[in-house]
């Protein structure tokens, strides 16, 4: 049991691509400060989810990173209760059935998380191209894989949500400003459209007491940014190129940071970035710091 206070101690979430990465990140912080997480995505301890060959070659690696048991596992050890539910969040199906399960084991959800990302499974180790240089295969990995995931989820979660007169839906995005993502127009899509999908579903939820908001943090060390630059969680600042990351914590933290607050609602229909909330609420990454927003242009030392 946490010696620490758990301000969602009664709080019912639930994370989904939690298997690792920002979605692991976010649902181990939940944990930390007492909620019951449930933890969903495709990969489990049995059979890891399919489509991540490209980036694992480019990597090095033949094992995929993570998923939902550990982290389901993970969440319990930090002081919350973690149960993980295998859900492929493209299929309509098991997203439908995922929801059901939850409201008739909990009886409520006060929290949905949308960060499902299928982005890495048309990675071809090219960051920086014009559009017409890019494959379209980015168009479904990132629209199809990304946006629509997040949409399914929260039709489900909302009636739910709007029958309690409360809860919260925060979709997980990329903000630098409102400036082009430069170097991939379907990246750049693709994060413009969760950013007004939070928008546009707080617009229509508001009425009932619920809010939606978008969440931007920094460049993430995430499992698959530490492979490709051959290093780990213990060794990345030997790494002079990742000297502006940020754990994925640091956006759990936020997430966490948002959940507790009762005033939650003055922030619907807004995008945030973790680097703000975390001068607002006063946390720190896991290494005690308070890495500043992240910009595309700021210098590498930054």
């Amino acid at each position: 049991m946490s010696e620490h206070p758990q301000p969602l101690a009664d709080c019912i979430a639930v994370v989904t691509g939690a298997s690792r990465g920002a979605g692991r990140g976010i649902a181990l912080e939940l944990g930390a400060a007492g909620a019951t997480v449930v933890v969903t995505g495709r990969s489990t301890r049995e059979r890891p989810a399919a489509g991540y060959d490209g980036i694992l070659a480019l990597s090095g690696q033949s094992l995929l990173p993570g998923d939902i048991d550990s982290t389901a596992e993970a969440v319990t050890a930090a002081g919350g209760r973690g149960i993980a539910i295998a859900c492929d969040h493209g299929d309509e199906a098991q997203v439908e059935a995922l929801f059901e399960r939850v409201l008739r084991e909990h009886g409520r959800i006060d929290l949905l998380v949308n960060n499902a990302w299928g982005g890495h499974q048309s990675f071809d180790g090219v960051f920086d191209a014009p559009f017409w240089q890019h494959p379209l295969a980015h168009w479904d990995s990132m629209l199809q894989h990304g946006v629509r995931h997040h949409l399914l989820a929260s039709r489900q979660a909302a009636p739910a949500m709007v029958a309690q007169g409360r809860g919260l839906i925060v979709t997980t995005t990329f903000h630098d400003r409102g400036h082009y993502l430069r170097g991939n127009l379907y990246y750049d899509l693709a994060k413009a459209a969760m950013t007004r999908l939070a928008f546009g579903m707080a617009e229509e939820l508001r009425p009932h007491g619920v809010a939606s908001l978008a969440l931007s943090p920094g460049w993430m060390r995430t499992e698959f940014v530490l492979q490709g630059h051959r290093t780990d969680e213990d060794h990345w600042h030997e790494r002079p190129e990742l000297a502006r990351t940020e754990s994925p914590r640091y956006l759990g933290r936020a997430v966490a940071a948002l959940a507790a607050d009762p005033q939650v609602l003055d922030w619907s229909g807004q995008v945030l970035l973790v680097a703000e909330l975390a001068q607002r609420y006063g946390f720190t990454d896991v290494d005690g710091r308070q890495p500043p927003a992240f910009a595309l242009d700021a210098p590498a030392g930054r």
